[in-house]
């Protein structure tokens, strides 16, 4: 083995173990817990995907993306009022996109891909993958927050 793959292999294990961290640390602090064949069973293979292990679904496949009907966006894995339909936008981007919200709704960490780091949303209650939150949106925020249509239910006003 030559400096060179060993001081790349150090690197690629420092960047996992710090990846792993912070998936771990994340887990078991929230309201709401189910185990994973709970949550296999109350999900669809792309809902489990996305909300459960950080996936994302294909832009321009969620029909909530074209939606803007009065109403509300819930968590699909606990029900938590997560966005409303007055700071939804359409950002181009495939997905559902809100500049705002609702108060105490989701939480954020540090996602690291493709060694860039971005931050990811995640819902307070039951800790699911919703999308990542972004600096070019509208204002008044300045936030573009990234949503995978699958992570979410709407309830009309």
């Amino acid at each position: 083995m030559t400096r060179r793959e060993l001081l790349l292999g150090g690197v690629a294990l420092s960047v996992m173990g710090g990846w792993a961290a912070s998936r771990a640390s994340a887990a078991g602090t929230f309201e709401v817990t189910r185990t994973e064949s709970e949550w296999r069973a109350m999900l669809t293979p792309l809902q489990y995907k996305v909300m459960r292990e950080e996936g994302t679904e294909r832009a321009f496949t969620s029909p909530l993306d074209k939606n803007w009907a009065d109403g509300t966006y819930h968590c699909r894995g606990c029900d938590l009022p997560l966005y409303s339909s007055e700071h939804k936008y359409d950002s181009g981007t495939g997905w559902p996109s809100f500049y705002r919200v609702m108060k105490d709704a989701i939480g954020t960490k540090p996602d690291r891909i493709r060694l860039r780091v971005y931050t990811e949303a995640h819902c307070r209650r039951c800790g699911s993958h919703l999308g990542h939150i972004f600096d070019d949106g509208p204002k008044p925020t300045g936030k573009r927050h990234c949503i995978n249509g699958v992570s979410l239910v709407f309830k009309a006003a």
